[in-house]
């Protein structure tokens, strides 16, 4: 049954709706997806924060346009998907790159980093990079270390005199108040 051009529209302006707010996406292409394994696609792709979905090369062009991701859906041909994010782009590649070790038969076009169209090879070196969370967690220690070694090195001159009056005391080193005043 085809599809209206009604029906085709109302795709277009969802699809666009949905790619300006987009900020990377990741564009592949399959060849005899079953479809549990679209669905397993599918479920990778939210868990990461994302949104999926198989296009047709025309529409996927119309919809973009205006968008940051228009350059990467220009040219496109057979069969195409893309995978897009608000969020965390590093946490979306690891995602899908996982998703097509595991499954040869899903594989990469290209992509869009912050409105620049990425290479293949950028996905696959973006997919190794530390998350934002893990960013953060090194960015806060390496802040912190200094700190924590300043109050320690100054807990230690307490714990150090309290040490040295500790062990003059074992060894009677103080006189007595009363011996003092004889």
């Amino acid at each position: 049954m085809a599809v209206t051009k009604a029906k085709k529209a109302e795709q277009i302006e969802k699809l666009n709706r949905e790619l300006q707010k987009a900020s990377s996406m990741i564009v592949g292409t399959f060849s005899k997806l079953t479809v549990a394994k679209d669905y397993e696609l599918r479920k990778t792709v939210r868990s990461a924060g994302g949104r999926y979905q198989v296009v047709k090369n025309t529409l996927a062009k119309r919809a973009s346009e205006g968008t940051k991701v228009a350059e990467a859906l220009k040219g496109l041909k057979g069969v195409s998907s893309v995978a897009y994010t608000e969020g965390d782009p590093v946490a979306l590649a690891k995602a899908i790159s996982k998703y097509v070790a595991d499954n040869p038969e899903f594989s990469f076009k290209s992509g869009v980093l912050e409105g620049r169209v990425i290479s293949v090879n950028e996905i696959k070196a973006l997919a190794t990079m530390p998350s934002k969370e893990e960013i953060y967690s090194k960015l806060l220690f390496l802040m912190n270390a200094p700190a924590q070694r300043l109050v320690t090195v100054m807990s230690a001159v307490g714990r150090d005199l309290a040490v040295v009056v500790s062990q003059a005391v074992e060894k009677k080193k103080f006189k007595e108040a009363g011996e003092a005043a004889s």
